[in-house]
């Protein structure tokens, strides 16, 4: 076999190999793969503002903190939460939101049921089904006169915070982040926690 059949026969068998891989679905197998990292974990795309990271430091802290205190942990009952929105006074425009999502989710899934959180984003439908047991459209196990909804005990919200420095050395984020239980009878701030973390990088990024 002269070089030149040599040089056409390794040309096939790469070819070849080539459409075997695109036929199993593998798509840029010499590009860069994608790296699974934990929540918590801070990864090598990052910047100075709200990430994965705090998010579940922020949201585990808070999550104590409600759990450590009297009105919780020598209430007579279970004492019932609604979920106020999140302001969001910083420059990044994230899902603010997301911090108490977390937090009622790792406080009904770890807390045993100390605490209730009432649904009051889901009063519509819950409403309308209010409303079909009473019609007897459909069948219920208890009275259908009677208004099961409950009230709430404490509103939990919160605030993010920031204060933010540029120049020609990079830039620079403090973000603050307080959350507050609020007594719905009396509207007394019965609790509140905080964190608070700095970031400094050369490069600023984008925050969907």
């Amino acid at each position: 076999m002269n070089i030149e059949n040599y040089r056409l026969n390794c040309s096939l068998v790469l070819a070849a190999g080539l459409l075997a891989g695109c036929a199993t679905g593998v798509q840029n197998p010499s590009g860069v793969s994608v790296t699974e990292m934990r929540p918590d974990e801070r990864g090598f795309v990052a910047g100075t503002g709200v990430e994965s990271q705090d998010l579940v430091r922020v949201a585990d802290k808070m999550s104590r903190g409600i759990l450590g205190i009297p009105q919780v942990t020598r209430a007579q009952g279970t004492p019932r939460i609604v979920l106020d929105p999140v302001v969001n006074e910083t420059r990044f425009p994230i899902n603010k939101d997301i911090f108490l999502t977390r937090i009622r989710a790792q406080l009904n899934s770890q807390a045993a049921g100390k605490v209730l959180f009432l649904a009051r984003d889901k009063m519509s439908a819950l409403e309308r089904e209010r409303d079909l047991k009473r019609s007897g459209q459909v069948t219920t196990g208890s009275d259908p006169n009677v208004v099961e909804f409950k009230g709430a005990d404490f509103f939990l919200t919160g605030k993010l915070s920031s204060l933010t420095t540029r120049t020609t050395k990079g830039v620079s984020d403090y973000v603050l982040y307080t959350f507050q239980l609020i007594d719905a009878r009396t509207s007394d701030i019965i609790w509140e926690g905080f964190e608070e973390i700095k970031k400094q990088g050369l490069e600023d990024a984008a925050y969907r």
